[in-house]
């Protein structure tokens, strides 16, 4: 299975490179980032009720796979095309809250329309990178808290290097530890439900920020 994985990224990979081309983040053009020790998961946390929400509309997109790897084998070919596939979601997304596109406090989406805010961006992430080849196991919807003391939501990308975040705050792609948040919790890997990550509790999350 992971050897499938490995040649159907290598040949959608290249697809996606050539639809976003070369990524303007320096990470994408100097081989792969150095490795670092991943995120700590520490027994199951509660869905966000819009997860739960977002899985009965989708649940698609919320089946875990536990024939998939749980981690990517992070090639140079494989970083500069998710570099590249991040900051060009973040071009494309108009950033909106919840309040403003649907008039309810909290809700995930893949952002069909152009809009969103934070979580639909990263939805959009897991979603196009899925389709590129990557095992949907290894990129896990992640709650944080973050600068401003605020819900935020990223991609949490589980790879052989480390894990990594894609943010639609900032197109570079940080290691976990390096992005200064509150790590809250995570889709499991081996069911369909949410890890804990050891940090407090937050009821929604809300970020618009590029």
């Amino acid at each position: 299975m992971f050897s499938l994985h490995r040649t159907l990224i290598g040949s959608a990979f290249a697809a996606l490179l050539a639809i976003a081309g070369t990524p303007a983040d320096a990470q994408g053009s100097s081989g792969i980032p150095v490795a670092s020790a991943p995120a700590s998961a520490s027994g199951g946390a509660r869905a966000p009720y819009a997860w739960t929400d977002f899985c009965k509309r989708t649940p698609s997109e919320c089946r875990v796979d536990t024939r998939e790897p749980e981690r990517i084998e992070l090639t140079a070919k494989a970083w500069k095309a998710i570099v590249a596939l991040n900051s060009r979601v973040n071009r494309e997304i108009e950033p909106v809250t919840d309040e403003e596109h649907w008039g309810v406090v909290d809700r995930w989406d893949i952002p069909t329309d152009g809009k969103g805010d934070c979580e639909d961006y990263a939805l959009l992430k897991r979603k196009r990178l899925a389709e590129a080849g990557l095992p949907r196991r290894a990129m896990l919807m992640t709650v944080v808290i973050d600068e401003e003391n605020a819900g935020h939501a990223v991609l949490m990308i589980r790879t052989d290097r480390g894990d990594f975040v894609l943010d639609n705050k900032r197109n570079a792609i940080l290691p976990w530890s390096q992005t200064g948040y509150v790590y809250v919790k995570r889709e499991s890997q081996y069911q369909t439900g949410w890890t804990s990550l050891g940090g407090a509790q937050t009821p929604t999350v809300a970020s618009v920020q590029r």
